[in-house]
């Protein structure tokens, strides 16, 4: 069998025919840090052990074995994810994962205390750490409502949790030299008809205020905000919908999240990266795949995903954006569903950055509409992988499908005890 060196050169010397430097894509692929959503290990569980299951419109479906139980499991599941994919990327953590077996505090309580063991285990990985505000699976979210709620007490509780987040998302990126992105996604909506859109909205916006009123460094983190097109629950209303974040964010210089699933699903996000980077200097997006109705299946290298990174490495943001995974599919091993997923973003990434652009443009730019629609399709079937398993190989991780095996063990030797 040909060496993957060798089947990476010729790779190479066929994409160069066409402009394209491996070496260059496979540099700015290196340089790109995906945030792993921790919540895929535990179906969205967290710590906190209300009582309450999950709501707010979310929904985590299948009783596949090996979920993660506590903070170790889920640290043990994460640590083998992190040694399947290729790269050094960064975690994704949603307020409700903080340590409290010995410092319990209802969410308007939470502090840098609760999440210093995750701290000193990013500090132990060399990685980076983004936050997430929860506001949902509590009783102060029974109503479908929280920071656009009509009832101010409510209103205040969830204003505090926010601002406690931003306090610990500040000390995350402090204690790891790396700033910390705080996002903001909230079940606020309705089932039915609602008349008091306006004041929901309105009230969402002065809660907003309160909690940006408090400036924090952003050296070390920097706030997101993200909206919804519906949810379970919320089919004819959302507080915080598109047009609202959108205007919200380009009056305030903030981050915009674009969550692949919280659109309708025949539209476009990769269409919104030219339009929105007219206005906002960065975008978060939470890449997802969307089937009917629900947000959060595995991400595949599909059209989709192929064409999002596409439309971000062609507009030249690719330094501009922060990409992070959002999905929880309880139905097969979560391990794998990890593993597929990040290799999946990554190896769209890649495919996007060996586009031969510049002859792709001159051809557009001349009308040469036959001809760039050809190239296009030829680049389908071009060696992709060939430069996908060197890069995996370089990165000394499972190339093909060789890390099937590995989660296999795992679950065999791991997640089958549990």
């Amino acid at each position: 069998m040909e060496s993957r060196e060798k089947l990476y050169e010729s790779a190479k010397e066929r994409y160069a025919e066409y402009g394209v430097d491996t070496g260059l894509a496979l540099k700015q692929l290196s340089e790109v840090k995906l945030s792993l959503h921790c919540w895929q290990a535990d179906d969205v569980g967290g710590f906190e052990n209300q009582g309450i299951g999950l709501d707010g419109g979310l929904a985590a479906t299948g009783n596949y074995p090996g979920k993660a139980r506590n903070m170790t499991e889920l640290k043990n599941d994460l640590f083998k994810v992190f040694s399947l994919i290729p790269g050094r990327h960064r975690l994704s953590l949603h307020a409700f994962y903080g340590d409290f077996k010995d410092k319990p505090a209802d969410r308007d309580a939470i502090g840098p205390d609760n999440f210093r063991t995750w701290v000193e285990w990013a500090k132990h990985l060399k990685i980076g750490i983004d936050f997430n505000s929860t506001f949902f699976s509590h009783p102060k979210a029974s109503s479908g409502f929280t920071l656009a709620s009509l009832d101010k007490s409510v209103r205040d509780f969830w204003i505090e949790h926010a601002l406690r987040c931003r306090e610990i998302s500040e000390y995350i990126g402090r204690e790891l030299h790396s700033t910390c992105i705080h996002n903001i996604w909230i079940p606020d909506g309705a089932k039915e008809i609602t008349v008091n859109r306006f004041k929901h909205r309105e009230l969402l916006k002065e809660s907003l205020d309160k909690i940006m009123s408090v400036k924090m460094n952003p050296d070390f983190m920097r706030d997101a905000i993200e909206s919804k097109l519906f949810g379970i629950g919320s089919e004819s209303f959302v507080a915080g919908s598109h047009e609202f974040y959108l205007g919200y964010a380009v009056k305030n210089n903030m981050i915009l999240t674009i969550d692949i699933g919280h659109f309708h699903p025949t539209e476009s996000c990769a269409d919104k990266v030219s339009a929105l980077f007219q206005y906002i200097d960065n975008l978060l997006f939470h890449v997802t795949r969307g089937v009917r109705w629900d947000s959060d299946h595995v991400v595949l290298f599909n059209d989709p995903t192929i064409e999002l990174m596409q439309e971000i490495v062609w507009a030249g943001k690719l330094d501009k954006v922060f990409l992070g995974l959002d999905y929880f599919d309880a139905s097969i091993n979560r391990i794998g569903a990890y593993v597929i997923g990040v290799r999946a973003a990554l190896k769209s990434i890649l495919a996007s950055l060996l586009s031969p652009v510049k002859i792709l443009r001159e051809y557009e730019e001349k009308g040469r509409n036959f001809e760039k629609l050809a190239l296009l399709e030829e680049m389908k079937t071009f060696p992709l992988s060939a430069v996908w398993d060197y890069y995996c190989e370089q990165n000394g991780v499972p190339v093909g499908a060789d890390y099937i095996k590995s989660i296999q063990m795992y679950e065999s030797e791991v997640l089958n005890g549990r």
